[in-house]
C-alpha cells in the first residue's frame, strides 16, 4: 500500500532508541525525512547510521535534554533553522520514575511535568501554523496503555500522560477542519531498554529470576508476546500518512489485547 508520504518530514522526540526509533524506521521507509531528537549524541548518530543503512535515507538528529528547557530551546532555535516546516511531529518522553501515589514529591512532579508535558508542546506551538495553513499535520503522541488502566507504582507516568492526551484531545478539535490530526497511540509491552529496566526492577523487588517474570507478564497478554518496536512503527506510518485524515481526537491501543476494556 502506497501511504503517500514521499518527500514528507517528520521530527521525532526519542528518536534514538525504542519505538521513537522503530517510528522513524518505518517513516524513512515510506520515503519520510526524519529529524531525530533526543539526549545521547552516541545513540542518534548510530540511529542514523542504522536508519540509513536501511533506508538509503539520511535523517538530521540533534542532541536535547527534554528536562532542561534551556535546551529545548536551544534545540527549537536549531529546528527552525534547519526544517523551516514540518509535517509529521511524534512526541515522545522519556519513562519518569517509579513510585506509588500515596507518596507526593511536589519537586519531582514538577520536574518531571517539565519534561513530559512542556516540550511537544512548544514543538507542536512553533510548527503548527505552517501545518494549518498547508492544510496537512499529523501530531502523534507516543503514551502508554496505564492511561486507560493505570499500572501500580507508575502514578507520575499514568497521571502525566493522560495530561497530554486530555491537551491532544483538545487540540484536535481545535484543528481538524485545518486538515490537522492529533492522536495518541497506547503502546503495550514492547522489547524495548524501557521495558527491560522495568522488568528488572520489579523482578529484583518480587525476588523472581527476570526470565520467569517475563514469562508471567507474556503470560498476561493475550497475543502470548511481547512486540517489536517494527510493528509499532507500521501504526505511526498510517496515522502519519494522509489516508488516515479521517482519525483524529483518538487514543488507539496497540497492546497484542493486553487491555481488558474498550
Amino acid at each position: 500500500m502506497d501511504l503517500h508520504l514521499t518527500r514528507r518530514s517528520a521530527i521525532i522526540m526519542g528518536g534514538s532508541q525504542g519505538l521513537g526509533l522503530g517510528a522513524a524506521l518505518a517513516l524513512a521507509k515510506e520515503g519520510v525525512r526524519p529529524y531525530l531528537l533526543a539526549r545521547n549524541e552516541a545513540t542518534l548518530q548510530q540511529a542514523a547510521t542504522k536508519i540509513t543503512a536501511e533506508t538509503s535515507i539520511t535523517p538530521q538528529w540533534h542532541s536535547v535534554d527534554f528536562a532542561s528547557q534551556e535546551s529545548v530551546q536551544t534545540c527549537l532555535k536549531t529546528l527552525k533553522a534547519d526544517l523551516p516546516e514540518v509535517d509529521i511531529i511524534i512526541g515522545n518522553g522519556g519513562g519518569p520514575p517509579l513510585g506509588p501515589a500515596t507518596e507526593c514529591d511536589p519537586a519531582l512532579w514538577q520536574q518531571e511535568a517539565t519534561t513530559m508535558l512542556l516540550p511537544i508542546m512548544q514543538l507542536v506551538s512553533q510548527y503548527l501554523p505552517g501545518m494549518r495553513q498547508r492544510q496537512f499535520g499529523r501530531i502523534l503522541m507516543i503514551s502508554s496503555t496505564s492511561i486507560v488502566e493505570p499500572i501500580p507504582n507508575l502514578v507520575l507516568s499514568s497521571a502525566l500522560r493522560s495530561a497530554l492526551a486530555s491537551w491532544g484531545k483538545t487540540l484536535a478539535r481545535e484543528v481538524a477542519q485545518d486538515g490537522v490530526t492529533v492522536n495518541t497511540i497506547l503502546p503495550g509491552r514492547f522489547e524495548t531498554e524501557r521495558t527491560a529496566t522495568l522488568n528488572k526492577i520489579r523482578a529484583e523487588k518480587a525476588g523472581i529470576p527476570l526470565a520467569e517474570f517475563r514469562k508471567q507478564k507474556e503470560a498476561g497478554i493475550p497475543a502470548g508476546r511481547y512486540a517489536q518496536p517494527e510493528e509499532f512503527g507500521h501504526l505511526v506510518a498510517f496515522l502519519a500518512s494522509p489516508l488516515a485524515a479521517y482519525i483524529t481526537g483518538t487514543r488507539i491501543p496497540i497492546d497484542g489485547g493486553l487491555l481488558h476494556g474498550f
